[in-house]
């Protein structure tokens, strides 16, 4: 019996019409002997104004929880009218809501932004949802929202129905997840802005979490933490009311390391450019760039400072960067070139870098009491990169996994 669940995004259920297409597409496939989960989110801007009306009727004087619980009404009033345009189509439905007991989703009561129960939210979805699925109903999910364990309404961050899509996709053991919303796919830009932007078949779970970490709004980054690697996943666009539309794949993940942590498994060099016209000179790093480009040499870094700038490239290739490189010195006006070898590069990556103060002190501050040098720190939004001696990387593997779980809680 295939399974599948289907996300309905705020512009996809923005109307009467909007939502009635929803659900016939819902009811397509349900005859066709498919066992639906339907999750949903607000109406259009719904939340938007209920976030306008909540701080500015209180003066901004209102608690996590009472704004958590505000937040919420949009997604249950989605569920209910979704859930009732299902049943008036023939297909037997039922809303949830976290004020219900067969509600699944369990959180921490860290209002605005809960973290997810996983074990507890899986034997709910076992023991609630499953059963609805056997019996040929189709339960229709509020997105976006939790309860916590003395029974609190929460919310998991904006946008954050995609989280629930994948995360009872997985808990269910679904065959896929679909997520349907105003684009056609995943774009190689924003069509709004790049009118010639074209549609992508398909594209990896990584590629699409930092899409999403920098700033395109068909996913929520953290939804991907739930991707399991043997469901299939889409978006597709609403007004084709055909969830077995094409729209854009999502494969994998690739199975890397669950606590964030990965360490690259061969040793690299660092080739280090030195010059005081360095930050006034234009293309300065496409006249190095090139030259290994045009030698098949990887590079894996660049920090630039402002006299110098680093490279990080295979501690293999390095020889041979080293000599190609010198050329491009002697012929401009920088300085010298130097370098170093046997160094690890360890990639840490969460969202909770965006937006918790104080993460690189608390991954650092266990390697520097265990006297472990850090030769360089490269952050980006979600990312950061540290390089350390090569002698040195399993402890530090170690070191940063036990305080990435920690900052997970």
């Amino acid at each position: 019996m295939r399974r599948v669940v289907v996300k309905f995004g705020g512009t996809s259920v923005g109307n009467a019409e909007r939502i009635r297409l929803g659900a016939e597409s819902v009811r397509k496939e349900y005859r066709r002997g498919t066992q639906i989960a339907v999750v949903v989110s607000a109406m259009g801007q719904y939340t938007d104004e209920l976030v306008k009306v909540a701080k500015g009727s209180t003066g901004g004087k209102i608690t996590p929880r009472e704004y958590d619980d505000i937040l919420a009404m949009g997604e249950r009033t989605s569920a209910r009218i979704f859930s009732a345009a299902l049943n008036s189509l023939g297909v037997k439905s039922i809303y949830l809501d976290p004020g219900m007991s067969i509600w699944p989703v369990v959180t921490d009561s860290n209002f605005g932004m809960a973290n997810i129960d996983f074990e507890a939210t899986k034997r709910r979805v076992q023991k609630f949802l499953v059963p609805l699925l056997e019996d040929r109903v189709v339960p229709v999910i509020c997105g976006f929202l939790g309860r916590d364990r003395e029974g609190n309404v929460t919310t998991i961050g904006r946008g954050g129905s995609d989280i629930t899509a994948f995360l009872i996709g997985r808990c269910l053991g679904a065959d896929e997840v679909i997520i349907v919303t105003d684009v056609e796919g995943v774009m190689t830009a924003d069509p709004n802005k790049v009118p010639e932007a074209k549609l992508l078949k398909s594209i990896t779970v990584e590629e699409m979490t930092d899409l999403a970490r920098f700033g395109a709004q068909v996913m929520h980054p953290r939804a991907m933490a739930y991707k399991d690697p043997e469901i299939s996943a889409k978006v597709i666009h609403y007004r084709h009311g055909n969830l077995r539309a094409e729209g854009t794949r999502i494969i994998g993940p690739r199975g890397d390391d669950l606590a964030g942590v990965r360490l690259y498994e061969k040793p690299l060099a660092m080739l280090t450019v030195v010059g005081e016209s360095m930050q006034t000179t234009p293309g300065i790093l496409a006249k190095f760039s090139v030259p290994l480009s045009k030698a098949g040499i990887n590079i894996f870094a660049v920090s630039i400072g402002p006299r110098s700038f680093s490279i990080y490239l295979s501690e293999e290739d390095a020889k041979r960067a080293l000599t190609i490189l010198h050329r491009v010195v002697v012929g401009s006006k920088l300085k010298a070139i130097t370098g170093e070898g046997n160094i690890a590069m360890i990639v840490t990556e969460s969202e909770r870098f965006i937006y918790a103060p104080g993460v690189i002190a608390k991954l650092t501050e266990p390697l520097a009491q265990a006297k472990i040098n850090i030769i360089e720190i490269i952050s980006s939004r979600a990312s950061i990169s540290f390089f350390v001696n090569w002698e040195d990387r399993e402890q530090a593997l170690r070191l940063f996994k036990k305080a990435m779980r920690e900052l997970e809680g």
